[in-house]
């Protein structure tokens, strides 16, 4: 049997309230004129309220009461669910031509990751992105999410894909929503990231929880959210109010040294850039914000004075590697990272010291 939670009974058509007046007076043999003499009413308004040109308003519904001894509640229960079956019928005329809006994001697959119901139609699956992105209307939502086309347009790689990446903004927002933080405090996020170091070292049971609570403690929401199609994107800042960044990460790239960059990357953002800029990393176009951010976060995985010692010994054995990120207290898949990246080894190299992240029953 279906849900009612999810599945509610919604009738196609509630009969208007007056068809229930004239049946309750016909069966008293009571016409109308009757009615409304007892009512104190003009006949005009008591036939316009059996033709549902006129809604039973409370004082209508108290005198029906006392005159036919049905209670004002039934009536005005009645009046309520007929307004409702009437929006609802102007909701179905509006879903209809919602339809081409809905073919826009990637449904099948945010079905798959859970974030919205399977629906059968087209309306119903227009009703469905609505619920989720929380907007009345594909118009409102265009409204909504017009603050991402600065982010959008920073980026060369997401033309034609916004209503993918803003399903994915979303899912985090909902996440980061029903995370509880403290107030954002600037000084003790730098410390956090200090000791975020040493979690880089931990498995993903163990660092997925630490690094959510350690962050919320300091004004930080982390967002666990897998990628989906049409959204490649690795990670996401912005702020979902004065006292709360929102870090947004994926497993784009499927190992811990990218995951644990995107986390630090997005990281300077919080810490430097405008609160009212959303970024957006996806492997786009550099901005002067994009490339600050990528040696900051360089710099606080790997410290320059320590990589630049280690590199001038020219050694980068998988030995070597291990050794040099135990004195660090990171993973040792960052520095095979980093001299990587830097063309210090081949890629080919050292990718065993990598771990391979991957998503749970599904992920986020």
């Amino acid at each position: 049997m279906a849900d009612p939670k999810t599945n509610p009974y919604e009738p196609d058509r509630v009969s208007p309230p007056g068809d229930t007046l004239l049946e309750t007076i016909q069966a008293l043999g009571m016409s109308q004129a009757q009615l409304a003499e007892r009512l104190g009413r003009p006949k005009k308004t008591v036939n316009e309220i059996i033709r549902a040109k006129a809604a039973i308003t409370p004082e209508t519904a108290l005198q029906l009461e006392s005159v036919l001894g049905v209670t004002a509640d039934f009536w005005m229960n009645r009046e309520a669910r007929y307004r409702e079956s009437l929006a609802r019928q102007r909701e179905e005329r509006l879903l209809a031509h919602s339809v081409d809006w809905a073919r826009k994001f990637p449904f099948r697959a945010m079905v798959r990751c859970g974030w919205v119901a399977d629906r059968p139609t087209g309306p119903a699956r227009a009703r469905e992105l609505l619920r989720f992105f929380g907007v009345a209307t594909p118009e409102s939502w265009e409204q909504t999410w017009s603050q991402l086309e600065v982010a959008f347009r920073r980026s060369t790689n997401v033309e034609g894909k916004r209503h993918a990446i803003a399903a994915w903004l979303r899912q985090g927002e909902i996440a980061a929503q029903a995370l509880e933080c403290a107030p954002f405090d600037a000084g003790r996020f730098r410390n956090a990231l200090d000791d975020a170091r040493a979690l880089t070292c931990t498995e993903p049971e163990v660092f997925e929880p630490g690094l959510t609570q350690m962050f919320a403690r300091v004004g930080v929401a982390v967002a666990w959210v897998r990628e989906i199609p049409g959204a490649p994107v690795s990670g996401a800042t912005r702020w979902l109010g004065p006292d709360k960044a929102l870090i947004q990460v994926s497993l784009r790239y499927k190992t811990d040294d990218q995951l644990w960059f995107s986390i630090f990357h997005e990281a300077i953002h919080v810490l430097k850039h405008p609160r009212r800029a959303v970024f957006i990393e996806d492997g786009g176009r550099d901005s002067d914000e994009e490339r600050e951010a990528n040696r900051q976060a360089a710099a606080m995985l790997i410290p320059p004075v320590s990589l630049g010692a280690f590199v001038a010994q020219g050694v980068f054995t998988v030995q070597a590697i291990q050794a040099f990120a135990s004195r660090l207290g990171i993973a040792p898949g960052i520095v095979v990272g980093r001299l990587q990246h830097e063309r210090r080894v081949p890629f080919s190299h050292g990718n065993a010291l990598k771990r391979r992240l991957g998503w749970v029953d599904g992920g986020a």
